[in-house]
Formats: structure tokens, sequence, C-alpha cells
């Protein structure tokens, strides 16, 4: 079966979100070649970025190739940052960005569970 248009659109999409990971973890290496203070940790967190939406791009490329198995890390990595989205919300009084950043996620959770992209993960033809 072929991999339907909403999940190349989810993937895609998922991968957009892998790019702003490691462009935020190259925007902290930049930080600490500018000489802030406690480097060590700011390379540490950018480190474990790296390694996170590496894992995102991959999942998002797999997933983008028709793999079945690539959609559940894409779906958690969703939940994962509905999470992110909700704090950027909440606690850190940035509505704009939590509500968008959540919208974006929910978008691609909703395009991983139209009824192609079920059938699909299911390996059985759409009605």
């Amino acid at each position: 079966m072929q991999v339907p248009r909403a999940v190349r659109i989810a993937a895609a999409l998922t991968a957009l979100q892998g790019v702003g990971g490691i462009a935020l973890a190259v925007a902290l290496v930049v930080r600490v070649l500018q000489g802030v203070p406690s480097g060590g940790k700011i390379l540490g967190a950018a480190g474990l970025l790296v390694l996170l939406f590496a894992g995102v791009l991959a999942a998002a490329f797999l997933l983008w190739r028709g793999k079945h198995g690539a959609r559940s890390p894409v779906i958690v990595t969703q939940l994962l940052l509905i999470g992110c989205a909700w704090y950027a919300y909440g606690p850190s009084n940035q509505q704009l960005m939590g509500a968008l950043a959540g919208l974006y996620c929910v978008a691609v959770l909703v395009l991983l569970f139209t009824r192609e992209g079920r059938a699909w993960a299911m390996g059985t033809e759409a009605d």
C-alpha cells in the first residue's frame, strides 16, 4: 500500500521539528563560543538536543519512506512537544508561542490519525 499523503505531510512537519531542534543546539554552541559562563553544562544540553532531534529526524525520514514502525516515535514526539507547548503557554507566560507550538503538534497527530493513515498503519486498504 502506498504511503498516504497525510502521513507524508506529517513526516515533513516532523522533520521541520527535528531541524528546529538541531538549530537550537547550534545556537547554544554559538552562545558558548561567545563566552557564556557555565559553558560545559550548555554544551552538554546541546549534545543531548542533537541526539534527541537526530532521532526525530530519523523517524520522520523513515515515516516518509513508508516504514510503519516510525509512526509510533513520531506520535510520542508530538505528545512530548505538546507538553513543552503547554509549559510555554502557561508557566513560561509565552501564550502565542505555546499556542502555535501546540496547534502544530495537534495538526501532526490529526494527520497521522486520518482514516487513510490508520489504514496504512494497520496494513489494510482504506474503504
